[in-house]
């Protein structure tokens, strides 16, 4: 008999960010493994676009704009979701940016609340609105639910000019620890993906800098850069019953970067 627990026919998948980069390639990868998808983007023709994709599969999917750090947004979003996927079982707080700065000494106050509105305020709006479901589903004995926070290396090492990014990411995953401990009893898991060095539209100067290609990927021992679909097969891990028991953890996809 073939193994089962990968099938996600039945379960809904939310993706926030998911009309571009990491979040549509793990979007893709969960609808081809029968997940119904809901897509929220900032940019409704991206959003258009990535349904279309996901359709081709045959899957059920629900699109919205949504900016996750506007907290009325989310809980508008996650109302709305459900009204027309009918439950959320997994969620994937992907959404984010890459703000920078020269120097650490130059990061402007905005630039600072920018980066922690989307990346931590966003994070935590949708986490929460998503989990108070998953817990009243659970007391009504449906029991079960993933919660995903997409943090970064930067999380765990040094990201020069990008304090800021790095403090969201290094948040995110002790967020998602604590969703851990807290919400086992209901069946819900929580975990962290940490991606590395991926070709994404957040990465595309660095992909366009010819010594960043000579000094750092070369650094990579998978030796290219990391695609969108590389985080397909981990989505549908987090998303099945494969990973009822496995929570608490951060999965570090980066192509053995950060041990090298």
């Amino acid at each position: 008999m073939a193994y089962k627990p990968f099938d996600l026919s039945g379960k809904v998948a939310l993706v926030t960010g998911g009309n571009g980069g990491i979040g549509l390639g793990m979007a893709d990868a969960m609808a081809q493994a029968g997940a119904g998808i809901a897509i929220w983007g900032t940019n409704e023709e991206k959003n258009a676009k990535a349904a279309e994709q996901l359709k081709a599969h045959g899957a059920k999917v629900y699109t919205r704009k949504v900016d996750v750090s506007d907290e009325a947004q989310v809980v508008d979003g996650v109302g709305e979701t459900l009204k027309a996927l009918g439950r959320i079982d997994s969620v994937f707080a992907n959404a984010g940016v890459g703000f920078g700065s020269p120097a650490f000494t130059q990061m402007t106050t905005e630039t600072y609340r920018k980066t922690l509105a989307v990346n931590l305020d966003g994070v935590f709006f949708t986490l929460r609105e998503a989990t108070k479901h998953m817990v009243e589903r659970s007391k009504m004995g449906d029991t079960g639910g993933s919660l995903v926070g997409v943090a970064s290396l930067a999380a765990i090492e040094g990201a020069a000019r990008n304090q800021a990014y790095a403090a969201t990411k290094g948040a995110v995953i002790s967020m998602m620890k604590s969703c851990a401990v807290e919400f086992a009893r209901y069946g819900i898991r929580a975990n962290s993906i940490l991606p590395g060095w991926i070709a994404t539209d957040m990465t595309s100067n660095a992909q366009e800098n010819t010594a960043f290609a000579e000094k750092v990927i070369p650094r990579v021992p998978a030796r290219r850069w990391g695609q969108p679909e590389d985080f397909g097969g981990v989505a549908i891990y987090l998303a099945s019953d494969a990973s009822s028991f496995h929570s608490g953890d951060t999965f570090i996809i980066d192509g053995g970067y950060a041990i090298f």
